[in-house]
């Protein structure tokens, strides 16, 4: 398992097949079904193939992709975070999910920031994007918070769905 990163309490690694179990919950907990949508991953099956698609396709892709935020003190996995490449997006897009009972406890921004600062610094990516559902204001204050500004309402391809887009 590769680590891309370390703050004071938390490590962000590469997802691997042995994370599908996870990626099930993260994807079916509360907030990702409201804020970002039923992916429709219910299997280890479908967990699989959306690793093997999604994260793991962009890090060999482009070097960088969605990754597990882990705790240091425990290795529980709490949540993901990390850089997309997102169809009608020009910029990498910062992408961030936490489970519920991590949530609050400043983990989000902690490695938020930090990808924020790695792109910038280790990857060179002048610029960087985030997306966020216009009532998710959570996100809103946290894309703030790390120092992106609010730019427009966009549409992505395929979407009739209004989002706020972020940039740094």
């Amino acid at each position: 398992m590769k680590i891309l990163l370390e703050t004071e309490r938390l490590r962000l690694r590469e997802f691997t097949f042995q994370d599908t179990a996870f990626i099930i919950t993260l994807m079916n907990s509360p907030g990702w079904l409201q804020f970002i949508g039923d992916r429709n991953i219910k299997t280890q099956e479908q967990a699989k193939f959306y690793l093997q698609h999604g994260p793991l396709k962009s890090y060999l892709q482009y070097g960088y992709g969605l990754s597990l935020v882990e705790r240091k003190e425990d290795g529980q996995p709490i949540g993901m975070c990390g850089l997309v490449n997102r169809d009608g997006l020009p910029h990498p897009d910062l992408g961030f999910a936490f489970l519920p009972d991590f949530s609050g406890q400043g983990y989000a921004y902690e490695m938020a920031s930090a990808v924020v600062k790695d792109a910038s610094t280790r990857l060179q990516i002048p610029t960087i994007l985030a997306i966020t559902a216009p009532d998710n204001a959570r996100s809103i204050r946290l894309l703030e918070k790390v120092g992106l500004k609010l730019q427009k309402t966009t549409r992505l391809p395929n979407s009739q769905e209004d989002l706020l887009l972020f940039s740094n």
